[in-house]
């Protein structure tokens, strides 16, 4: 469950960790198509040769940035205390009010940016597709070993509720996120 990009992370050259942590603050606060290469650049403390070099194209560095939160949210679920399934599947969507109370949350990474890449064939598109097929497996994995009687169809409904619930985050009260996935679940999953 734990998948490491070695072009990510603590081991990249300092230039390319620095042009891909400004990526990643800008443009989740002022979204993908917003944000120029010059401007990453230049709040990189980069020259554009160096850029390149790392990323031939910005669309390279949208990549990075979308599999770097990859990453991390993967990292974050393996390094979860291992819990009977149910106890699991709370921890997993527990994560949601966790990451939606640090900071200036603006909703789901992945969700923003697929609403700039709605081209189902685009490497970046495939790589959210890929992260969304992760969560759900999951969660399928998890309620399987659950006893769940359709444990597809309920994943598919806590990804919908996981998807909601950031999005809400942004919109409404984060404060109150952790009591609505406490209330999803005990309406969602099947009683034993």
């Amino acid at each position: 469950m734990n998948l490491r990009n070695p072009d990510s992370g603590p081991s990249a050259s300092p230039a390319r960790q620095r042009l891909l942590e400004t990526a990643t603050r800008l443009f989740y606060t002022e979204g993908i198509h917003a944000v120029g290469i010059d401007r990453i650049i230049a709040e990189a403390g980069v020259a554009k040769a160096t850029f390149y070099n790392h990323f031939p194209s910005k669309d390279d560095l949208v990549l990075a940035y979308i599999k770097d939160q990859d990453r991390i949210g993967r990292e974050a679920v393996a390094a979860l205390p291992k819990r009977p399934p149910r106890e699991m599947i709370a921890a997993v969507m527990g994560r949601i009010s966790e990451a939606v109370v640090v900071g200036d949350w603006r909703g789901c990474p992945f969700l923003n940016a697929a609403a700039e890449y709605p081209n189902a064939t685009s490497p970046v598109r495939q790589a959210i597709d890929a992260r969304r097929a992760w969560y759900h497996g999951v969660l399928r994995e998890l309620l399987e070993a659950d006893g769940d009687p359709a444990p597809a169809v309920t994943a598919s409904l806590l990804v919908a509720v996981s998807d909601g619930l950031l999005e809400s985050a942004y919109l409404d009260d984060a404060k109150q996120i952790a009591a609505l996935i406490r209330e999803a679940l005990a309406r969602i999953l099947v009683p034993r």
